[in-house]
């Protein structure tokens, strides 16, 4: 069976990023706000029926740490053992961008293969199976823009200014496990719950979100990538950037679609970038209303 339409799979950024301190297992807890863009991968599912789960694309990683497949290949046990996939992308987020690109295709891959091969395992069943994959697959399961702790698993819907937003990726590809094992990076005390996102009931501002803190990676991604600080010294002529995740594509709030528009006109040679407003639902989600 062929399944003709799109599956999104969105970007996200962080508008802010605290390292609280380090776990036995070797991950870190952190404090974040994410937020989606409306601008991402597209997957597309071929329903088969001799059990395989096999990809129709090579984008420089192999079959064995391919997240879409291993999201697959978790979910496979609670299907009919004669369905399979062959999973078709067209890719546009970068790797190692801190963009959640990975992630967010795993996650599509979970919630279409819940659908297609009539599993129906539930969202907290859906984001526990996804956090086996990696700390940011579970906001992407759930679908909304969120405060998160822990390794960024324990999440807190939030309703967000919804702004447009510049987005420029350098041309390098950043380790998030070189940037998370710096000798630098120390942790931060823990931050109270913002009064905003207690009460629940306005649309918390961008600028409110900045003001709470910083990237603590970002200064150590900028100290090992000079790439990534060209750009940020760049954009910063033009107001408040910030990257994203461990780096390294950097974001920056903007007045308006067409000053984003003008601004990647003018970008840094050898950089790339998109303009896309920020989402505090999945379009999944959006497309289930």
């Amino acid at each position: 069976m062929s399944v003709d339409r799109a599956w999104p799979a969105p970007a996200k950024i962080n508008l802010f990023l605290h390292v609280t301190g380090k776990r036995p297992d070797g991950y870190h807890n952190l404090q974040t706000v994410f937020q989606f863009l409306d601008y991402g991968d597209d997957l597309h599912f071929t329903i088969t029926q001799d059990g395989q789960i096999t990809r129709g694309y090579d984008f420089g990683f192999s079959v064995e740490s391919d997240l879409c497949l291993r999201a697959a290949r978790l979910l496979k046990p609670y299907a009919k053992q004669s369905l399979g996939v062959h999973i078709q992308m067209t890719k546009r987020l970068p790797m190692g961008g801190g963009l959640g690109g990975g992630s967010s295709d795993a996650a599509t891959v979970l919630l279409a293969l819940n659908s297609l091969w009539e599993v129906d395992l539930s969202v907290d069943e859906l984001a526990d199976i996804g956090l086996q994959l990696g700390a940011d697959v579970p906001v992407f399961v759930r679908g909304h823009a969120a405060w998160a702790e822990g390794i960024g698993e324990q999440l807190t819907p939030l309703r967000l200014e919804e702004p447009w937003y510049l987005v420029l990726i350098p041309p390098v590809s950043v380790s998030t496990g070189k940037i998370f094992s710096n000798k630098h990076l120390t942790a931060t005390p823990q931050m109270k719950k913002i009064r905003a996102l207690e009460e629940g009931d306005d649309v918390i501002h961008i600028k409110t979100l900045f003001s709470l803190g910083e990237n603590q990676l970002e200064k150590i991604v900028r100290a090992e990538y000079p790439q990534v600080n060209d750009v940020l010294e760049w954009l910063g002529q033009y107001g408040n950037p910030r990257m994203t995740g461990s780096g390294g594509c950097v974001f920056m709030a903007l007045r308006s679609q067409q000053q984003g528009l003008q601004l990647l006109a003018d970008k840094p040679l050898n950089t790339s970038g998109f303009v896309a407003k920020g989402m505090n639902i999945h379009p999944l989600l959006m497309s289930e209303a």
